[in-house]
């Protein structure tokens, strides 16, 4: 089984969007989200995509290659915090959690710490521009230890919108 370069939680129309973005610019993407038949339909309305279904976490964290990339993509706030609860146990240290959500920056510091001490890493990552721009190109606005952007970097700037001056991915990494 070949394995996804990075995974997506929670497919709502701006996960869905980001998930094709990413695929259409040459990345496989493992899929999840809590109500299977979402994901199911998502999948299946995307036939030859470079998608990898999973049913449970434990098939999304193994159908991931390592060091694993993982977006989160489900609703500030609590979910969050539930998604990273029931994940991190699958995880390997030094595997990576982003947040895409558009979490309150006290909770991303606190998630930061907290995902740190455990041996993870983690970045809150702002995406900006809608259900169109997810799929066509959003602005990103990356946040979290210098490092760790630098293995996610390709990914979302490939995915990005691009500048129309010079073709330079909007994307400004924020530290």
């Amino acid at each position: 089984m070949t394995k996804a370069n990075i995974g997506l939680i929670g497919l709502a129309v701006m996960g869905q969007n980001l998930v094709l973005n990413m695929e259409r610019n040459g990345y496989a993407v493992a899929v999840y989200n809590r109500t299977t038949s979402t994901m199911r339909e998502f999948v299946d309305a995307h036939p030859g995509k470079k998608l990898v279904p999973a049913e449970t976490l434990e098939e999304f964290v193994q159908s991931l290659e390592s060091p694993r990339k993982v977006m989160i993509m489900v609703k500030a706030g609590g979910a969050v915090d539930a998604v990273i609860e029931q994940l991190t146990p699958l995880l390997d240290q030094g595997d990576l959690i982003m947040d895409g959500g558009n979490s309150f920056y006290r909770d991303t510091e606190r998630r930061a710490v907290a995902l740190t001490e455990q041996g993870f890493n983690f970045m809150g990552v702002g995406v900006s521009g809608g259900e169109e721009g997810a799929l066509w190109g959003p602005s990103i606005m990356p946040g979290g230890p210098q490092e760790v952007w630098t293995k996610v970097q390709p990914i979302l700037e490939a995915i990005a919108a691009k500048a129309p001056e010079d073709g330079k991915p909007c994307v400004s990494y924020l530290g």
